[in-house]
């Protein structure tokens, strides 16, 4: 962090870095304005001493106009326009007693009100003051505001991907769970052991991958393999599973856990409709600076219309477009298509990402 971002950060730094500055500010402006006037040390010294009584005086406004921040309107301005108008008369009079007994050399003024003449000079300072006070203590407020609102909108959109992703089919948990009680039954007891070694792999994979975070598609491969294998047992000879992944891809970012509902979505309306059995093709490429995944399966295909499908209670494929929106906004494309000769391929494209080494 910079020195300038802490200062930004801290209110008592600014405070005190703006306070100073200002006072400064005025004590340069007032010299030059006072030039042709007089230019001897003794009317630089009267300047300085004016300068540092401002900038004594107007210390303890802050805490008042911290006060008084907290207070209803009309006593706030009552507040506000007292106070301005109180330090501005000492001020003055500081002014002209330092113009009198050290500039003059102890000459007095022909009557004693003279120490409060000019005070609308001074009136008009403090009140540029506390302007520039209150005007930044309400653009903070603002910036605060904005920051919470912020805040407040990236935790609900984190909180939708999360929901997203774990709103996922328990369609294969519980055939699952079947499988597994029909292989105790059957006492083939180490197919069972080895189905549920699989089934708490894929379980922790899904739970331990935040939504928010990618992952390398090599990674996720691994956890697709280890969802077809639970699937195979299921189906056995009936589930043929192709690979085509480019090794350029291995390590590309994607969306943890974003394929998986598209193959769950072939082996419950495709393969499982076959009597034979059927294939699933799962690829990955890229072409330019997109990835190009594709799963498409030889079913018997789907009522697809402008993209879509048209099955009810569906949640997979519309949670999946979902995310890739929340993630990646308009970059991103999700199409289904119609596969040749037959069945159903679900094609997506996004930003070819690499985790940095």
């Amino acid at each position: 962090m910079s020195r300038w971002q802490r200062l930004f950060e801290s209110n008592e730094r600014l405070f005190w870095a703006l306070h100073s500055a200002g006072w400064a500010g005025f004590a340069i402006i007032y010299y030059v304005g006072s030039f042709l006037h007089d230019v001897r040390p003794i009317w630089v010294f009267i300047i300085l001493l004016n300068a540092y009584a401002g900038w004594l005086l107007t210390i303890p406004l802050r805490y008042l106009y911290r006060w008084a921040r907290k207070q209803p309107p009309l006593k706030m301005i009552f507040t506000v326009i007292a106070a301005c108008y109180g330090v501005a008369l000492l001020w003055t009079v500081v002014k002209n007693v330092n113009y009198w007994e050290i500039y003059k050399h102890g000459y007095r003024p022909e009557a004693w009100y003279m120490y409060f003449s000019s005070t609308i000079n001074s009136l008009i300072m403090i009140g540029c003051w506390s302007g520039v006070y209150f005007g930044i203590k309400n653009f903070q407020m603002l910036q605060k505001e904005k920051q919470n609102a912020l805040k407040a909108t990236t935790m609900a959109h984190q909180a939708h991907i999360k929901m997203l992703r774990y709103q996922l089919n328990p369609h294969f948990l519980f055939n699952t769970l079947n499988a597994i009680s029909t292989l105790v039954l059957l006492k083939e007891n180490d197919t069972a052991e080895a189905m549920v070694s699989r089934l708490s792999d894929f379980l922790r994979y899904s739970l331990d991958n935040d939504p928010i975070k990618k992952v390398p598609l090599g990674q996720e491969i691994k956890a697709l393999r280890l969802y077809l294998e639970i699937e195979r047992v299921r189906f056995d000879d009936r589930l043929d599973v192709s690979w085509d992944i480019d090794d350029s891809c291995e390590y590309a970012l994607v969306p943890s856990m974003i394929l998986q509902p598209i193959i769950e979505n072939a082996i419950k309306h495709a393969i499982s409709k076959m009597e034979q059995g059927g294939k699933i093709e799962i690829s990955a490429r890229t072409f330019g600076n997109d990835l190009l995944l594709d799963v498409a399966d030889n079913g018997p295909g789907a009522d697809i219309q402008k993209g879509q499908l048209s099955r009810e209670n569906g949640v997979g494929l519309v949670n999946i477009k979902e995310r890739l929106n929340s993630l990646y906004h308009r970059n991103f494309a999700f199409s289904i298509e119609h596969n040749k000769p037959s069945g159903v391929r679900v094609r997506i494209r996004i930003p070819y990402e690499v985790k940095d080494a």
